[in-house]
């Protein structure tokens, strides 16, 4: 009996192969079932293909999986431009519609294709546009799945429709459930529900969780449902939330809704962080926080507006013009993706500096099941500075933290803009002024970075193989590690949070400990790699690097063969010793 499963739906446009994706992971979710649900769709606006793969495992899991172990797919044509991305087990189960046929390079000995006429079925039970619930209540089946949970999604995901659409939607899935179909084997104990989101609703969360209660965007794929949701919630709460005509507007409106003493944050991907690039070094020297939520994608340009890749790296970490200190933190996951934010705001208050959160489409557009108990963090308020005589706003600190005041405070007005100032604001051209506000907003850094020691790090002690890696690759990273040690190879894996300023001494430690190192990311020109490089002392002999393309996620059988690889060459160059 296998402990986990994972399931694939395949359409276009209209068929609904995103919806069946969701109702099957709400289901395994309120069936206390660990979940990963991903996603994938063309750049079109309308149409398109699309799909959605839900891995479903009796226990905790961190990534998606390699292998589909269920297909559904009502048009081989989309199939055709997944296949890079779905990959189907050796022993897969493939229901698919009749009419075209199956491709030959998918067949093998062990495959079972099984025609079903969806359109015809959904027809028979008069709910003709719901061939994807008939392949839910297929899979259901198929899975042995529990039936009542998956009609319990059902009828949520569509309470907003009338009770006729309701009643559509579960005859189809009921008539699914009687497809002749083997069973997977797929067996498990039913437990507690869990609370299933993805990375953007873990961050419009927190954001309200940290006290957000300005937002100002332009909506961007795949950060668009920040926006969305933020613009629901925040005038509840007697925030405000803002759609701008660009994201230039968007940051410019967050800094001066944050001047004002409003915590305010923004949301956009690669091609609006470009935008704001200025506005970035508006935040860092006018010393106002701000919260910068950036969801990359594949670039350059427009690139793959719905893909993952981990090339805004240096962008978010150097992209501003002169001398300009931000902190920059990524997420490795959804739950992460909460913490992350709450603490993108904490620092950004207490030190007064632009935080760059940075995501990726895989995170932000994944739903996977949460802890909903860890869903707190502790939050940091604005420090409001309290005696205002002889008020300097930008006072040298040993931290570079200067008493901050907001508007009709009485005694604490001051002169800020983007020009260089002394310690009142007033724009000052001095080299001797300049170099030393320089280094009281870098001192920020150094502060940051004492106070903030954001890392993972798992595995062996003292391993054999190191592994280097941030974001989104820390999930394929962790289980790779597991199932790597369980073979006795030891191994372990550093994973920093914070990216700048980064924990040099820790990371530096881990690097010393190991014996061969590996870096690991979705950044054809390596820029973690490179990063690294210049932060720690790396050494070229004993480093490999795998960096490729985004477009698709990065695999436990990746990391697996990249690491065999490393021990191969470790073990050959101790025999040739």
């Amino acid at each position: 009996m296998k402990d986990e499963i994972t399931i694939a739906f395949v359409g276009t446009g209209g068929d609904g192969a995103v919806a069946a994706g969701d109702i099957i992971a709400a289901a395994c979710a309120a069936d206390g079932l660990h979940v990963i649900k991903t996603e994938a769709y063309g750049p079109q606006i309308r149409g398109g293909e699309s799909s959605a793969t839900v891995r479903i495992s009796a226990k905790p899991i961190h990534a998606p999986a390699d292998l589909v172990d269920v297909l559904l797919v009502f048009n081989w044509a989309d199939f055709g431009r997944f296949r890079d991305e779905i990959t189907l087990a050796e022993d897969a189960v493939v229901l698919h519609a009749g009419g075209d046929a199956v491709p030959a390079e998918l067949i093998t000995g062990q495959r079972l294709f099984i025609p079903v006429p969806f359109d015809q079925l959904a027809k028979e039970v008069n709910a003709p546009k719901s061939k994807n619930i008939i392949a839910v209540g297929a899979a259901v089946k198929l899975c042995s799945l529990q039936a009542g949970a998956a009609r319990a999604a059902i009828t949520s995901r569509f309470a907003k429709k009338s009770t006729a659409v309701i009643e559509a939607n579960l005859r189809a899935f009921d008539r699914g459930l009687l497809v002749d179909a083997p069973s997977r084997s797929f067996s498990y104990s039913a437990g507690e529900p869990r609370l299933i989101m993805n990375g953007n609703d873990a961050c419009a969360l927190a954001a309200v969780e940290a006290g957000c209660r300005f937002f100002a965007g332009y909506p961007i794929t795949p950060s668009t449902e920040v926006l969305q949701h933020l613009g629901e919630w925040l005038p509840k709460l007697g925030g405000t939330a803002l759609q701008t005509e660009d994201e230039l507007s968007a940051i410019g409106a967050v800094i001066g809704a944050s001047f004002s003493g409003k915590k305010a944050m923004t949301a956009t991907s690669g091609p609006g962080l470009s935008l704001m690039s200025e506005m970035l070094g508006l935040s860092s020297i006018a010393e106002i926080p701000c919260v910068i939520y950036n969801v990359q994608r594949g670039g350059p340009s427009t690139g793959l507006p719905t893909k993952s890749e981990q090339s805004d790296l240096f962008h978010a970490l150097y992209g501003s013009h002169g001398d300009t200190p931000r902190v920059v933190i990524a997420c490795a996951d959804v739950e992460e993706t909460f913490h992350a934010t709450v603490d993108a705001f904490n620092i950004a208050e207490e030190f007064q500096l632009p935080v760059i959160l940075l995501s990726d489409q895989s995170i932000a557009q994944r739903k996977q099941t949460v802890d909903g108990a860890a869903l707190h963090h502790d939050v940091v308020n604005r420090q409001v500075a309290v005696e205002l005589t002889d008020y300097h706003r930008y006072a040298q600190t040993s931290d570079g933290v200067s008493p901050m005041s907001v508007p009709g405070m009485a005694g604490g007005m001051y002169q800020t803009n983007g020009l260089e100032h002394d310690e009142r604001g007033r724009p000052c051209a001095m080299y001797a002024t300049h170099e030393r506000m320089n280094a009281k907003r870098y001192r920020k850094m150094d502060a940051v970075g004492k106070k903030y020691r954001m890392f993972r790090r798992f595995g062996d002690e003292n391993p054999d193989i190191g592994i280097l890696s941030w974001g989104s690759s820390a999930g394929a990273v962790q289980e790779a590690v597991d199932q790597l040690r369980t073979e006795g190879i030891r191994v372990a894996a550093f994973v920093p949070q914070m990216l700048m300023p980064l924990p040099v001494a820790e990371m530096q430690a881990f690097v010393d400990s190991c014996g061969e190192l590996l870096v690991v990311e979705l950044s054809c020109s390596g820029q973690f790699h490179q990063y690294l490089r210049a932060q720690i002392d790396l050494p070229r002999q004993r480093t490999r690097l795998y960096a490729r393309s985004g477009g698709k996620t990065l695999s436990v059988s990746e990391v697996i063969r990249e690491v065999g690889l490393l021990a191969r060459e470790r073990v050959k160059m101790e025999v040739l010793a």
